[in-house]
């Protein structure tokens, strides 16, 4: 993989002889595989979300919970073979869908894999995971493969995109990444159990002192999706270090996490997810050095 372009960084990596932005290298790991009881209720239901945590991340969010893998290679190295093979292992567990989390350096393998994964009985639903930092040329590769996507849409303002991920231009980015998503599947569509089977589910989590930040997300997607559309608006945020600067080196408060809801109920928004603010805890962060199911990390 020579001139990495696949997310909007384009930094031109060779990942054949060195990391990208994203610390992937050409062959992608995995670091846990799954079964997740506590992603939304539409997405986990009663025996879990059957998730793929792969290495690697094109954004570089100073408050990431996930850090031990985002910008370092652990796990096992997978090819299409392996991929496949743990895919069909998680429906065998029972899981209601296959969830890809922080897919977007690995593109090219899952669109190979996809494939060959439903030609070998795979028949569950696709989550992707993704932080929605994409480019759309690479989601077109995606196209007729993902079943539901779940971005998180972080932020409007372009200097704490700065700030924190490393992203100025991460609201343009994002934004039409959605738009692609949301072309492709359209609104959350859910079977007779209440589980999704395709569509798009918005994710935001509030950050501390910034729920003005959280009224615009709020606001454009109000502008430019129907009312009921999917959104999760999520509390689980805690501080996965001591050094973080002010305002995120806390957790937010119950006034700012019910200004944010009350918000998104003045906007009309008719299918929201909300969480417990137990849920903004480190201990729910998963353990990505044992060999155990992955640990609650949210409650929808």
């Amino acid at each position: 993989m020579s001139l990495c372009s696949i997310c909007p960084r384009k930094c031109a990596a060779d990942r054949a002889k060195a990391p990208g932005y994203c610390g992937a290298r050409e062959k992608a790991h995995i670091a846990r595989a799954a079964l997740h009881r506590w992603e939304e209720p539409i997405i986990s239901g009663e025996r879990g979300s059957g998730t793929i945590f792969f290495c690697g991340c094109n954004l570089n969010c100073i408050f990431c919970q996930n850090y031990k893998i985002n910008h370092s290679v652990m796990g096992i190295e997978a090819d299409e073979e392996t991929l496949c093979r743990i895919m069909l292992d998680l429906q065998h567990q029972g899981a209601h869908n296959i969830n890809l989390v922080t897919p977007a350096p690995h593109v090219p393998l899952i669109a190979r894999t996809l494939p060959l994964a439903r030609q070998a009985g795979l028949m569950i639903p696709i989550v992707y995971n993704t932080n929605a930092y994409e480019t759309v040329q690479t989601l077109k590769m995606l196209e007729g493969l993902i079943d539901v996507y779940l971005p998180d849409f972080k932020y409007v303002s372009a200097p704490l995109a700065k700030k924190y991920s490393d992203a100025e231009d991460y609201f343009d980015v994002a934004a039409q990444a959605i738009a692609e998503m949301y072309r492709q599947v359209g609104n959350i569509k859910l079977d007779e159990n209440g589980m999704a089977t395709s569509g798009v589910l918005i994710r935001h989590m509030v950050l501390p002192g910034c729920v003005d930040d959280t009224r615009r997300v709020l606001d454009y997607v109000s502008a430019n999706y129907p009312k009921n559309v999917y959104i999760s608006i999520m509390s689980q945020y805690a501080p996965p270090k001591d050094d973080l600067p002010k305002p995120i080196n806390r957790r937010i408060t119950k006034g700012e996490y019910d200004r944010a809801l009350d918000y998104a109920i003045s906007k009309g928004f008719e299918n929201v997810f909300i969480q417990q603010r137990n849920s903004a805890d480190l201990s729910y962060t998963p353990d990505f050095d044992a060999d155990v199911i992955f640990d609650p990390i949210k409650r929808a």
